[in-house]
C-alpha cells in the first residue's frame, strides 16, 4: 500500500472522529435503527430522505451521516425480525429463521444481542475488506455478468433443502408458489404482461417490500390474534448477558462469523444482489457446513450470526463497485452515489485520487459508525426487548398500521396496500398446511433476478450460437453449479449418515 494512500486513511480516521462527525453518526445511527425495524422502512428509504439534508453540509460530513444510517437501517431490520418474524427490511429475512424462535424459548435478549455483535462485526469486516483490497475486487466484480447471476440465484435457492429439511415437498411448494408471485407484470424481455388478469396496475409487478410485509407481519399477526395469547412470548432478562454471548460466538462461531462476512463482502460487491441474497446465501452456508444441522430454525445462534453478518459486510462489499466504477451494488449504494453526486464527486477510477480525502473519510466512518452501534445498539436493546412485555392485543393492531403505512409508502399506491393484505392472507392460509413463509419469500426475492438473468443468457447464447457455452462452461458458472448441486445434496447426505450412525448405536431416529 503505497505512503500516500496509507496518510489518507489515516487522514481519514481521524476525520471521522470529530466530535461533530460524532454527533451525526449518533444522530443517524439511532434514525438508522429506528427505520429499519419499521416494516416497509428500507435502508434506501432512510438514506434518501435524509440526502437533501446533507445538501448544507461538508461532503465527508454528509456522507458520514448517510454511513451512520445505512449501517443502523441494515441492523434495525433484525430486531422486528427476532422479535415478531417481521424482518424490517428485506435483508434481515433470514434471521427471522432462528431469532423468532429464540424469542419463543424466552431469549430475546440473547438473540438482539447475537444480531447486534454478528452485525457490527460483519459491517467492520466489509469495511476492512473493502479499503485493503478496493481495486482487484471491482475488477472481479466485472467478471459476473448475467449467466453468473442466474446460477448464483440457483445457489441461493438449493437453501430451501436446508431450510425445508423435515418436509421437502412443503418448502418446494412454497418456494414455487414465490418465483409465481414474482413473475406477475410484464415480462422483463419480452413485454407482455402475465397474470395481471385485465388489471393495468399489475404491470409494473408485485413490489417486494409489501409483498415481504404480508408474508411476514400482516401474516404474523393474525396468527396472535387468533390464538388470542396475552403476550407474543415470555421475557426475562439473561444475567451477564454480554459475557455469555461473546463466550458462546467465539466458543462455536468463529468460523461461521468470518464465513459468513466475507460471502456478504463478496455478495455485495456484485450490482444488484445485494442483502437479502447475501444474508440467505450465508444462512444455507451455516447449515451446510454445520456438523448438526437439525438445530437450524429451531433457535440457532449461528443463524442470528450467518444472516446478520453477511447483510452488514454487504454495506462494504456494495460499495467497491461504487466508488472505483460507479455501479452501485444495491439500491442503497445507488442513493449515496446520488448524494456523492449532489456534492460534485464523480464515483470512478480517479475517485481516490481527486477526492481522497473525501472518500476515505468516508470510508473510515463506517468503522466507526459500526463501533458507535455497538454502544447505541446495546443501550436500545434493552428498550426494544419491552415490546415483549405489551399485550399483544395492542401490539397486533399497531403492527398492522404499521404495515398499512410502510405499505403505502413505498409508491403512494393503495395497491400495494392490498398486495400487502393478499400476501399476508395468502402465507397465513400456507402456515396453516404447514408452508413456512421461508421458502415463499425466497422465491419472490431471487425469481425476479433468476428469470431476468436467464433470459438475457439465453439471448447472448442465441447470438452465440452455444447455450452450453454460456451457461454452463464459464469458470464462474461451473463452481457455482458445483456449489448449487453440493449445497443441494448436502442435507440428504447428512440425513443419510445421521441414519448410518443411529443404526450402529442403536438409537431410534
Amino acid at each position: 500500500m503505497e505512503q500516500d494512500t496509507v496518510s489518507l486513511i489515516l487522514n481519514g480516521f481521524f476525520n471521522s472522529l470529530e466530535p461533530y462527525h460524532l454527533v451525526l453518526m449518533s444522530l443517524g445511527m439511532i434514525g438508522g435503527i429506528i427505520a429499519g425495524a419499521l416494516p416497509g422502512l428500507t435502508a434506501t428509504m432512510a438514506i434518501a430522505l435524509l440526502v437533501p439534508v446533507t445538501f448544507a453540509m461538508r461532503p465527508e460530513s454528509g456522507l458520514v451521516m448517510l454511513g451512520a444510517i445505512w449501517c443502523g437501517a441494515i441492523y434495525g431490520g433484525s430486531n422486528a425480525a427476532i422479535l415478531l418474524r417481521i424482518p424490517g427490511t428485506p435483508s434481515s429475512i433470514a434471521t427471522t429463521f432462528d431469532g423468532y424462535p429464540m424469542t419463543l424459548k424466552g431469549q430475546a435478549d440473547k438473540a438482539l444481542f447475537l444480531g447486534l455483535l454478528a452485525s457490527v462485526i460483519g459491517g467492520i469486516v466489509g469495511v476492512l475488506v473493502l479499503l485493503v483490497a478496493f481495486a482487484p475486487l471491482a475488477r472481479f466484480s466485472l467478471s459476473f455478468s448475467k449467466p453468473e447471476y442466474f446460477w448464483l440465484c440457483i445457489f441461493g435457492l438449493t437453501s430451501i433443502a436446508a431450510m425445508s429439511s423435515q418436509n421437502i415437498i412443503k418448502g418446494l411448494l412454497g418456494a414455487a408458489l414465490g418465483l409465481l408471485m414474482g413473475t406477475v407484470g410484464m415480462d422483463p424481455l419480452e413485454g407482455v404482461p402475465r397474470f395481471t388478469f385485465g388489471y393495468w396496475p399489475l404491470v409494473e409487478g408485485l413490489e417486494l417490500v409489501p409483498v415481504m410485509i404480508g408474508i411476514f407481519a400482516f401474516a404474523q399477526m393474525l396468527s396472535i390474534v387468533e390464538t388470542e395469547q396475552k403476550y407474543i412470548a415470555d421475557y426475562a432478562r439473561t444475567q451477564n448477558l454480554v459475557l455469555r454471548v461473546l463466550t458462546e460466538v467465539w466458543a462455536k462461531c468463529k468460523a461461521n462469523l468470518v464465513r459468513s462476512s466475507i460471502i456478504g463482502t463478496v455478495v455485495g460487491m456484485l450490482p444488484g444482489a445485494g442483502g437479502p441474497v447475501a444474508s440467505i446465501i450465508a444462512y444455507n452456508e451455516a447449515v451446510r457446513w454445520d456438523k448438526d444441522p437439525g438445530k437450524y430454525g429451531k433457535g440457532a445462534i449461528e443463524g442470528i450470526i450467518a444472516s446478520e453478518s453477511a447483510n452488514n459486510a454487504v454495506i462494504g462489499g456494495s460499495l467497491i463497485p461504487m466508488m472505483s466504477l460507479g455501479i452501485p451494488g444495491c439500491p442503497a449504494a445507488a442513493v449515496v452515489m446520488g448524494g456523492l453526486l449532489a456534492h460534485g464527486i464523480i464515483p470512478g477510477s480517479k475517485l481516490l485520487v481527486e477526492s481522497g480525502d473525501v472518500a476515505y473519510t468516508f470510508i473510515a466512518s463506517l468503522v466507526t459508525a459500526n463501533i458507535i452501534m455497538l454502544v447505541i445498539g446495546y443501550v436500545m436493546l434493552k428498550g426494544t426487548a419491552n415490546i415483549l412485555r405489551v399485550p399483544a392485543r395492542w401490539v397486533a393492531p399497531i403492527i398492522l398500521i404499521l404495515s398499512v403505512i410502510g405499505s403505502f409508502a413505498i409508491r403512494n399506491s393503495l395497491l400495494d396496500v392490498f398486495v400487502m393484505a393478499g400476501s399476508g392472507i395468502f402465507s397465513y392460509l400456507l402456515a396453516k398446511v404447514g408452508v413456512d413463509p421461508g421458502p415463499l419469500s425466497l422465491g419472490v426475492v431471487l425469481g425476479p433476478i433468476a428469470e431476468e438473468a436467464l433470459g438475457v443468457s439465453l439471448i447472448i447464447a442465441g447470438a452465440k450460437g452455444s447455450v452450453i457455452d454460456i451457461l454452463v462452461f464459464r469458470p464462474i458458472c461451473l463452481a457455482l453449479i458445483l456449489l448449487s448441486i453440493l449445497s443441494a445434496l448436502t442435507p440428504m447426505f447428512l440425513s443419510y449418515r445421521r441414519k448410518r450412525t443411529n443404526r450402529k448405536t442403536g438409537v431410534s431416529s
